[in-house]
């Protein structure tokens, strides 16, 4: 017998027919003599709806009355999967963050879950109930609902197999694994049997959006084995998140992820001088600003260019807070461009071989692609190019670390 959290995002509880469909997995789970807990996003689109309700009526919303809004996508879903449950002989009930209680900090609309009391549900699932959680709340110290930001879900069911000292952590979704990269663009693309913890944070923080970020860190840090499968195709092999000791034969790169949602910012005869970086990105940070991509030309006498990412989404606020502190800062010009796209070569083999960024740099040359800023990591090589090479960029350098599937 295992104990086994099981995740089921929005399209999967998409429709009432999907509901009955999810109920299925789930008594299947239980037949084989689990012990099962649910955790269930809110049904597809109705946090969108949710949210465009808050903002119709107060655009600067009270972040403590938005989370008592939009967390009610999720109880509507979990009432209905424990019904349908109910209906096919499970003993099945369902629970709101704050019953459980899943204790969070204050920050709402972004919180982070603190600890979660188990005792109770341990012993509901002793005795064969099957708790249906909602995922992305919690409950913050003033007993008022909090949630836990976009794909929060995730996190929410990493959390609770970590608190449950769970076997495993099943996300179900609407793919049906991990891929060397998005076979929508490369058809080639192979799914990934296992793919190590380090590995999927680096491609989920990279633009992969199989699952989200702070789930995987939640993961890595509780050693929780995460299983990505397809809703759909349930009976399909998905791909196993673990630890590199489970890993026999490790792969040189294991994918290439990338991500369209960056944007470049060129600072233009920036004094070169010790203390300008600070000046320039302290005012950012202090707009909630996160930079990520950072290149220093040579100085060509006192001055220099600077050249990093934002995300697109920050960057008018980021050009705005720049421009407003020009005279102070002293550059002479700034370029923005949100044309751009990164790409990011993954892999734990880059620890023990050479060669990684030479092989990226020349497939990108016999392609005709200009590389416009590089940055590194232990395990991951990145690059800044023309968004209009996407495709290109992605095909060539898939086939050259070899992935493509036979």
């Amino acid at each position: 017998m295992a104990r086994i959290v099981m995740k089921f995002g929005g399209t999967s509880v998409g429709d009432i027919e999907r509901i009955k469909n999810v109920a299925q997995l789930v008594k299947k789970e239980v037949d084989a003599g689990n012990e099962v807990a649910v955790v269930v996003s809110a049904m597809s689109g109705e946090t969108n709806k949710l949210v465009g309700y808050c903002r119709e009526i107060a655009p600067m919303h009270d972040s403590r009355e938005y989370d008592t809004v939009v967390a009610t996508g999720e109880q509507v879903t979990i009432g209905l999967l424990s019904l349908a449950l109910q209906e096919l002989g499970c003993n099945a009930r369902s629970w709101l963050g704050w019953q459980i209680p899943i204790q969070t900090d204050d920050a709402h609309s972004k919180a982070r879950i603190k600890e979660i009391d188990t005792p109770l549900m341990r012993e509901r699932m002793a005795q064969g109930q099957v708790p249906v959680i909602a995922g992305f709340q919690g409950v913050g110290p003033d007993n008022r609902i909090t949630t836990l930001g976009r794909g929060g879900s995730d996190t929410s069911a990493v959390a609770m197999a970590a608190a449950l000292d769970a076997d495993r952590c099943d996300i179900y979704t609407d793919v049906d694994g991990v891929y060397t990269t998005d076979p929508r663009i490369v058809p080639k693309a192979r799914k990934l049997e296992k793919i190590t913890y380090e590995e999927m944070l680096e491609s989920a923080s990279q633009g992969t959006k199989v699952l989200q970020t702070r789930s995987v860190e939640m993961a890595m840090k509780h050693r929780v084995r995460l299983q990505v499968r397809s809703t759909f195709a349930p009976d399909t092999p998905g791909t196993l998140v673990c630890d590199e000791d489970e890993i026999v034969e490790k792969e040189l790169v294991s994918g290439i992820a990338y991500s369209r949602d960056e944007a470049k910012i060129t600072l233009v005869d920036v004094a070169d001088i010790p203390g300008v970086a600070a000046k320039i990105f302290g005012p950012l940070t202090d707009a909630n600003v996160n930079v990520d991509m950072i290149v220093q030309n040579i100085a060509e006498g006192q001055a220099t260019d600077l050249t990093f990412t934002v995300a697109k989404g920050d960057l008018d606020r980021c050009v705005a807070v720049l421009k407003e502190k020009k005279e102070e800062l002293g550059f002479q010009d700034l370029i923005a461009d949100d044309n751009v796209v990164k790409i990011s070569v993954i892999g734990v083999g880059m620890r023990s071989h050479a060669g990684v960024a030479q092989t990226m740099f020349t497939a990108l040359a016999d392609k005709g692609i200009n590389i416009q800023v590089i940055s590194t990591s232990e395990i991951k090589v990145s690059v800044l190019v023309a968004e209009e090479y996407t495709e290109l960029a992605l095909r060539a350098l898939h086939t050259a670390y070899g992935l493509d599937a036979a």
